[in-house]
């Protein structure tokens, strides 16, 4: 068996649930070994994305007891789609195929099984999908769902729904990847724009193993910013059509007033005029805070920084 899967799992302060998460793709790793689906030289990748606590100390642990764990150190933290996308330019030339996923034991490990067999039945690119969102609160099941509906609205490419970053790739797919060279990163928006064969694996989404998320409210805001505007201009449109709206509509009521004027009913009211004011100077700092936003991406892709830095890479082929 040919087929060399390497999994690739970044890490930001995960020292509560490294080892469990170890051993628990280690057993996986010696069934499929066993089952013949994946050759004895696989790899699992921990990427320490610039981790405050013993995770890199740990993946060095892991590595010096079996060979089978790689590590991806990164010389400073760059946030989750850096280190994901940091770990998969670091294998690619290594791997016949990887997966990705989150190291807090929330991806189903058991649907490596259907993804490697999706893979090798001709896909190249098999995402991971949450059946249902029962482990979700409220808030956060309402606002997943409206964002992607959104993003979807704003014509944000062909994002899947319920896809986070669970997701199996070729190495032909991880090469289409390879030519994306923006710095403002949207995995979950880039990966279906490569264009190659893909399916759909469905999984149930477990809780927390431990720890704490790393994702709190405001990093999610930001991330569903940067999912809007690195995937679609809309949102530069929509202030164009609504200008143009406004612009009609206050056509009209220059015409009302004129009429009024000339019958001999004016009224002068204070309120209407202020209310108008405010709306409109709003919607004008609005507009421009869209604008700015984008042009501020602009501006950090014309500078061409590097989107990580490899510090050390621990692995044994």
């Amino acid at each position: 068996m040919n087929n060399i899967l390497y999994m690739v799992i970044p890490c930001y302060n995960e020292q509560e649930v490294l080892h469990e998460t170890a051993k628990r793709l280690r057993e996986k790793y010696s069934a499929l070994i066993a089952a013949g689906k994946i050759s004895a030289a696989s790899r699992i990748v921990f990427v320490n994305d610039g981790s405050k606590d013993t995770t890199w100390q740990i993946i060095c642990d892991l590595h010096k007891s079996d060979k089978i764990f790689s590590g991806v150190n990164l010389s400073r933290n760059r946030g989750h789609q850096n280190a994901l996308l940091a770990g998969l330019m670091t294998v690619k030339d290594f791997a016949d195929v990887t997966i990705s996923m989150d190291a807090d034991l929330q991806d189903d490990i058991n649907a490596i099984d259907e993804m490697l067999d999706k893979y090798l039945s001709g896909f190249d690119i098999v995402y991971g999908v949450r059946s249902k969102r029962e482990t979700d609160t409220f808030f956060k099941k309402f606002t997943a769902e409206g964002y992607y509906s959104f993003l979807k609205f704003l014509g944000g490419g062909d994002i899947v729904y319920n896809h986070a970053d669970f997701r199996l790739m070729s190495k032909r797919a991880l090469n289409g990847l390879a030519e994306f060279g923006e710095v403002n990163l949207f995995l979950r928006g880039l990966v279906p724009m490569i264009g190659y064969p893909s399916t759909i694996v469905y999984y149930e989404r477990a809780a927390r193993f431990a720890g704490e998320s790393k994702y709190p409210l405001k990093k999610m805001l930001f991330f569903a910013l940067q999912g809007i505007t690195s995937l679609t201009v809309e949102p530069i449109r929509m202030i164009t059509k609504l200008g143009v709206a406004i612009s009609t509509i206050s056509l009209f009521v220059i015409l009302w007033i004129f009429y009024r004027y000339f019958i001999g009913s004016t009224v002068i009211g204070w309120t209407s005029v202020l209310a108008s004011l405010w709306f409109l100077g709003g919607l004008i700092l609005m507009s421009v805070g869209v604008v700015g936003e984008y042009i501020g991406k602009i501006y950090l892709e014309t500078k061409r920084r590097p989107r990580y830095i490899v510090s050390e890479f621990l692995n044994e082929t």
